[in-house]
């Protein structure tokens, strides 16, 4: 049965490996901190455009076209944030984003050199961060995450993932079979 795209919803399930038994751990959306600025945006526009009509002649069209342009601007950044999603699987971790045209970025779990967490001031305040994903590949298209919610559980919940994985015990095992 094949899914069809939405312009509402990213349907992260649509890129899982069912038939290898992927399965997500976690789905995160941006934190409601990117939001205020869309969100202000819209509200200043929706007021441009009420204030409009007490305007004489015809100088309330060009403000109410300014206004309704706020509005749509406001509302198009909002849904475009909304339809980002940072996903960790059993497997991988990847980030699907776009509202007309999708874009995936994905990297296997075995790929993950290094993860950064960089959290801002105003981040520790409002419990958010940045995320940086290292790995060998010279250009990678998951690189970073930004404005992650709770990026303490989510780095840990990375972490238990790659550690089920047995990703970090082959490390170990390998470090000492060397003898190193």
């Amino acid at each position: 049965m094949g899914r069809r795209p939405s312009l509402f919803d990213p349907r992260v399930d649509q890129y899982l490996l069912d038939d290898e038994g992927e399965f997500v751990v976690d789905e995160i959306t941006k934190h409601p901190i990117c939001m205020i600025g869309p969100i202000l945006l819209t509200l200043i526009g929706v007021v441009v455009l009420f204030l409009s009509v007490l305007l004489p002649g015809w100088w309330w069209v060009p403000v109410a076209v300014i206004g309704f342009v706020l509005c749509c601007v406001g509302l198009w950044h909002f849904h475009r944030l909304s339809m980002d999603r940072f996903v960790v699987t059993n497997m991988r971790v990847f980030r699907v984003h776009g509202v007309f045209t999708r874009h995936v970025a994905t990297m296997p779990l075995t790929r993950i050199l290094d993860i950064s967490v960089y959290q801002p001031l105003m981040g520790m305040v409002l419990n958010y961060g940045h995320f940086i994903f290292e790995s060998a590949a010279i250009d990678q298209g998951l690189h970073k995450i930004s404005y992650v919610g709770d990026p303490k559980r989510r780095d840990l919940t990375i972490q238990r993932v790659i550690q089920r994985a047995g990703i970090r015990a082959m490390a170990q095992a390998r470090h000492t079979a060397d003898g190193t």
